[in-house]
């Protein structure tokens, strides 16, 4: 209990201590730097190495992990070969061993056959071989029973703790992917392990890392909404818009016919190299970084058919230099939506759009104001006042020219926000307030205005 209490003072002073932002300069310059690398390799080495699926039994032994020919210079020198910039290595997946040497937990490499520290190994080969280092970190952990219904304060501290260990004991980190927070299938939501709280911890122990979250596919592509860069998992039907893009982003496919190594691997046909060189050039054309993920066989060595692709990807491709200037985003949400199934209000609505579905957490539904209706508005009502210091408003197409926000304060309504923005994406970001109620005041749209989510976010700054 003690070491718990210790625990949870040095982080809570970390946090205060990362309170002084990100420059806007120094935040796009760091989105530059990312999408500057251009091509990358993912590498899924982990339990399920070991299962023939990528969803192991996470109550599997450690002794099942025995890499006999564990070789991260080899994976660094195939990297290189593709003309690769940087790797990211798995080093906790969403079944939850370890292959770092952490305190946290008996659920880790040491105590299997290896007992080497594989994130150690990996990020000294790489950057032997002038590689960058990225690492990836799933929050989802099935052996710790971290899921939806069972999360306690102690998962918390152990996400915090093993966060910590990775950013402080390999140097530096380029760039942080997690994964398993606020996707479908994990349904553990950016409040029941607290987003800002955990963003705010890496940023306080490297603030040039960036931070990805893989599982951003149901916010639009227009707006960064918990991540420093937008994310796209095309094995899952993610794809970026190659015509619309403005956003850095990074796309993730893997070279074989899954993530992690499979029996079957050595004797099947890997992607074809000019087609995933085709894909590069695409990704590249719209700002978009691409990882390719190469999965280690059972002795810790790539399979021969891997090693020849990467060989022939890097005849067909050369990196040519920096991307072009991307324009600044501004900071990414990353404070909890306190307008989220809040009660709410509005003008007529359309037919059965009503209010509730523009808060309801769900961009693919919107409240829609009736066409006789010459001034719309929308409200929501959080019971009390509150502070708050940001708002969004975001659309299923991009229809409302101008609106105006304001919020109920001891029974009188103040002004808020102005918003002109024609993107799909409106943002405001303005000093603190206090306040029972917002709402938002179409002044003019294109069409029938609707509105697909309306955020509210008292962020620390």
């Amino acid at each position: 209990m003690k070491f718990s209490v210790l625990l949870s003072t040095f982080f809570l002073a970390l946090v205060l201590k990362a309170s002084a932002q990100t420059t806007p300069d120094r935040y796009t310059q760091l989105q530059q730097n990312f999408v500057d690398l251009k091509f990358g390799m993912f590498i899924h080495f982990n339990i399920p190495t070991y299962a023939d699926a990528d969803w192991p039994d996470p109550q599997a032994s450690p002794a099942l992990f025995n890499p006999k020919k564990l070789n991260c210079d080899q994976w660094a020198k195939a990297a290189k070969s593709a003309n690769m910039t940087y790797g990211c290595l798995t080093t906790k997946h969403h079944s939850g061993f370890c292959i770092w040497d952490t305190k946290t937990t008996d659920y880790n490499v040491m105590n299997s056959p290896l007992k080497k520290d594989v994130v150690k190994e990996y990020v000294d080969a790489f950057r032997k071989n002038n590689l960058k280092v990225m690492l990836y970190y799933s929050i989802l952990d099935t052996h710790h029973m971290l899921r939806k219904g069972h999360i306690t304060p102690n998962h918390f501290e152990m996400v915090k703790a093993q966060i910590t260990e990775l950013l402080t004991k390999y140097g530096k980190i380029e760039a942080l992917i997690i994964d398993g927070w606020d996707a479908p299938w994990s349904r553990i939501s950016y409040d029941d392990i607290s987003f800002e709280d955990v963003y705010m911890l890496i940023k306080s122990l490297q603030p040039e890392c960036v931070v990805m979250d893989l599982n951003g596919a149901k916010y639009p592509g227009e707006g960064l909404f918990y991540s420093d860069i937008k994310t796209y998992e095309m094995g899952a039907g993610q794809r970026i818009s190659k015509e619309t893009n403005r956003m850095p982003a990074l796309a993730c496919l893997p070279l074989q016919s899954s993530w992690f190594w499979k029996t079957n691997f050595p004797a099947t046909a890997v992607k074809e190299p000019a087609k995933m060189v085709a894909e590069l050039k695409s990704l590249n054309d719209v700002d978009c970084n691409f990882i390719l993920n190469v999965a280690p066989n059972r002795d810790g060595v790539f399979d021969d058919n891997a090693i020849a692709a990467l060989k022939e990807i890097g005849k067909q491709w050369s990196h040519g230099g920096p991307a072009p200037k991307l324009a600044p985003t501004g900071a990414p949400i990353i404070s909890s939506n306190l307008a989220k199934n809040k009660p709410a209000n509005s003008s007529w609505s359309d037919d059965m759009d009503i209010s509730d579905f523009a808060n309801d957490d769900d961009f693919q539904t919107s409240w829609r104001s009736s066409t006789t209706v010459a001034k719309p508005w929308y409200e929501v009502d959080f019971g009390k006042d509150i502070a708050f210091n940001a708002i969004t408003l975001t659309e299923k197409a991009p229809n409302i020219k101008t609106f105006h926000a304001e919020y109920l304060q001891n029974g009188v309504w103040k002004p808020l926000a102005k918003n002109n923005n024609a993107s799909r994406v409106k943002i405001n970001r303005f000093d603190r307030v206090y306040g029972s109620k917002v709402r938002v005041w179409i002044d003019a749209a294109d069409k029938q205005a609707s509105i697909a989510e309306l955020g509210v976010y008292n962020e620390r700054r």
